[in-house]
């Protein structure tokens, strides 16, 4: 299965090859250590894939049974492992005795962390994220890490508040990272509260939903992640 089809739920299994994986768990693991290694000067792209495999000592036929989906599947994987990294920071807190505004602050500031691991990385990423073709999938991986964010703050929602609250976390968390670098980490946690105080207001936020606005909200943040604008 590419990494593309795997679902948040196993997000957080995804950190950097743990003992007992699988063959196929480890060997990505190992072809995206290269990827990242690689990507600032190779960019993001189908040749990244082809040298990662290399560097790593796959072939390409054992590249098509990884990563079916080549570079795609490795910008899941990544964004896969900041979630979990995310979530590792995120243990030092005793999440019951944190208001629900300072969770998600928390978790916002926890994935911002686990993302500048790799800073140089995030401007390739941006733009192979940013063509039309791939758009989906970036929806899908910042939906995926707000759920993350919303799982470790405790929400147990199923009705459609479950899917509201992603959808308004996930504008924030894709916001604040453009921010972030772009203008550096006070800049970030000064719109990142900005943010959080416009949706405190639940029912109002709710009422302003627009079917498109995530979706605009990533665009936009992909290209200043790009430009660094």
């Amino acid at each position: 299965m590419s990494q593309t089809a795997r679902t948040s739920d196993e997000s957080s299994t995804q950190a950097s090859g743990p003992r007992g994986s699988s063959w196929a768990d480890d060997a990505e693991q190992r072809v995206l250590d290269e990827a990242v290694r690689l990507a600032p000067k190779a960019g993001w792209n189908a040749g990244l894939v082809s040298r990662a495999l290399a560097a790593a000592g796959f072939s390409e036929a054992e590249g098509q049974l990884l990563l079916p989906e080549g570079a795609r599947d490795l910008a899941a994987l990544l964004s896969r492992r900041h979630d979990a990294a995310a979530l590792q920071r995120l243990k030092a807190f005793d999440v019951a005795a944190l208001k629900i505004r300072q969770r998600i602050r928390e978790g916002v500031v926890a994935r911002l962390d686990a993302a500048q691991q790799h800073a140089d990385v995030l401007r390739p990423l941006a733009a192979f994220l940013a063509f039309p073709t791939n758009l989906a999938l970036a929806l899908r991986l910042t939906w995926d890490s707000a759920d993350v964010i919303w799982r470790w703050a405790g929400d147990t929602a199923t009705d459609e508040n479950h899917y509201s609250k992603r959808a308004i976390l996930s504008g924030i968390l894709v916001s604040t990272l453009a921010v972030d670098l772009a203008s550096g980490r006070d800049s970030a946690l000064s719109h990142l509260d900005a943010r959080i105080d416009n949706v405190m207001a639940f029912e109002k936020w709710k009422a302003g939903l627009k079917p498109m606005d995530l979706a605009g909200e990533v665009v936009g943040a992909l290209a200043r992640m790009r430009y660094g604008k």
